[in-house]
């Protein structure tokens, strides 16, 4: 019997992604070099970073870094001016605070997570959120699952990960923790075959945890 539940943020609970690939792409439109949805998607399904783009064209480290402040800056200004709403989210998780615990476990900086939410009140169903500075190594790797489990002091077989990408799959699998997949355009390319569940919306939640 489930108990607990970890969130995955973007794609999830926020539609946020899109936007992340737009800062990248424009980024590296500037130093005259194309970021290709494909190639961005196989990047990403692997836990990879969009600047091997530039590490393959030859651009020095000290350009990317950058580089890479210029493209923190895009995305937040997309976080300000872009819609991110997923519809019917704040209901489903009230609906579901009612008999879970409940967290997000997010590879997203702090800085733009609390971007996001600010003032969204997703966040207010959570008992803790982790971002990438806290724990050593991201998704695909298991440490923010397991960082997870740990600050819900809690087994593996009480939990169950929401994701929607094929890094985020691996990074619960390989914290052996179940792993339900809810349907995103921007990832459907990924491989999903590891998943436990598949749903189309975060409405589908509540029926395979019953």
């Amino acid at each position: 019997m489930k108990k607990y539940i970890l969130f995955d943020n973007d794609g999830v609970l926020v539609e946020t992604e899109n936007w992340y690939y737009e800062a990248n792409k424009k980024a590296l439109k500037e130093l005259g070099l194309t970021l290709h949805m494909d190639k961005y998607q196989e990047i990403m399904a692997r836990g990879g970073t969009a600047w091997e783009v530039a590490i393959e064209a030859g651009v020095k480290a000290e350009t990317i870094d950058k580089k890479r402040v210029h493209r923190d800056a895009y995305y937040q200004e997309f976080l300000h001016t872009k819609n991110l709403e997923i519809p019917n989210v704040k209901k489903v998780l009230k609906n579901l605070s009612k008999k879970y615990e409940m967290a997000i476990v997010t590879t997203s900086r702090r800085v733009d997570f609390e971007l996001i939410h600010k003032n969204r009140g997703i966040s207010d169903y959570m008992q803790f959120v982790l971002c990438v500075e806290d724990y050593k190594r991201a998704k695909p790797y298991p440490d923010p699952y397991l960082k997870g489990l740990e600050l819900f002091n809690a087994l593996p077989e009480h939990t169950i990960v929401v994701e929607d990408s094929q890094r985020g799959l691996t990074s619960a699998v390989n914290a052996n923790i179940e792993c339900v997949i809810v349907k995103n355009e921007f990832t459907k390319t990924h491989d999903f075959s590891k998943a436990n569940y598949f749903i189309d919306n975060l409405e589908q939640l509540e029926r395979i945890l019953n």
